[in-house]
This record gives C-alpha cells, structure tokens and sequence, in this order.
C-alpha cells in the first residue's frame, strides 16, 4: 500500500493543495512550505491524491493513516464477499411442512443478505404438467413477498424451472 502513497521528500511535485492535520484548506503551497508546515505540526506530509492539478497533500500522522486506510480495504472485502448466491432445490410434490422448513432456510439467506436462486425440478412424466411448476413459483414467492422481490423472471433451463430473488 505504501509504495503507491508517496510521503514527505518522496513527493516530486513542486505545488501542493495543502489540507491541514484538522481538515483546514491550507492554499497551494510549494513542497518546502508544506513540507516545513508538516515538520511544524510534528506531523508527516502524505500525497492523497497525485493525479489532481495541483496535486493534494494533507497533514497527517503516516502510521495512523495507513492503518486506517487498511482497517477501510479489509471492510470492503469483507462486505463485497458477502451477496454470494444460494440455491434452493424444491420438486413439484413437496409437502406443505417440508415447504415452510425450505422457506424458513431461504429466509435465513436472504437476512444474510444472499440472493437465492429457486429451482422447481421435474421429474420423469412432470414435464407435461410445467405450469404446476409455475403455479408452485407463484406460491413460494408470494409466500415471501413481504422480505423478498424477483429479481429474475421464472425461466425453464432443461428440466428445471428457477426464479432468482433477493431481500428487499
């Protein structure tokens, strides 16, 4: 992370938009007035953003900088990594108790925040009675209409008929 984030006499432009250790705009400065600003506040001098014109640095304490912008990088992996997509397999003679054991399942992956794909799979002679299917889809979702909406449209792959929804 460091090598991309230059400091104190690594930074090469010669005028700075300088923001303060409190978040002050300091004006744009020559590199050795606010390098000397920097030695002033007992404080280190970090180029945040070097693409800019004039290129901006602010005052800050480096260790505390870079630790808080890696404590922000491992929260952002952790969220990303979170909406992953579970699947839940239903065949179109399912019970009514092994239904609501199914769907109390999917509503636990839906308050993790997971999109879950349902799939109606037909078996042998099922496959001349497809709206049962359909049907079965209209009744899972408007069972969980009130945490959930489609996001994807019911569609038959082959032998099986799958729906993606997720929390509202």
């Amino acid at each position: 992370m460091n090598k991309t984030i230059r400091t104190n006499g690594a930074i090469r432009a010669r005028e700075l938009r300088v923001i303060g250790s409190d978040g002050e705009q300091l004006g744009v400065m020559s590199l050795r007035d606010a390098l000397a600003a920097a030695e002033e506040a007992g404080l280190d001098l970090v180029e945040i953003s070097p693409n800019a014109n004039p290129p901006v640095a602010k005052i800050v304490n480096w260790g505390k900088y870079r630790y808080q912008k890696m404590k922000d990088q491992q929260r952002n992996r952790k969220l990303a990594k979170a909406s992953d997509l579970k699947q839940m397999r239903f065949g179109l003679k399912i019970g009514q108790g092994d239904l609501e054991v199914k769907l109390r399942k999917v509503r636990k992956f839906l308050e993790e925040g997971h999109k879950v794909r349902i799939q109606v799979i037909y078996k042998g002679r099922e496959m001349a009675h497809k709206e049962i299917g359909y049907e079965l889809i209209e009744k899972i979702t408007a069972l969980l209409e009130e945490v959930a909406i489609v996001e994807q449209k019911p569609q038959m792959a082959g032998r099986n008929l799958s729906v993606v929804i997720r929390s509202k």
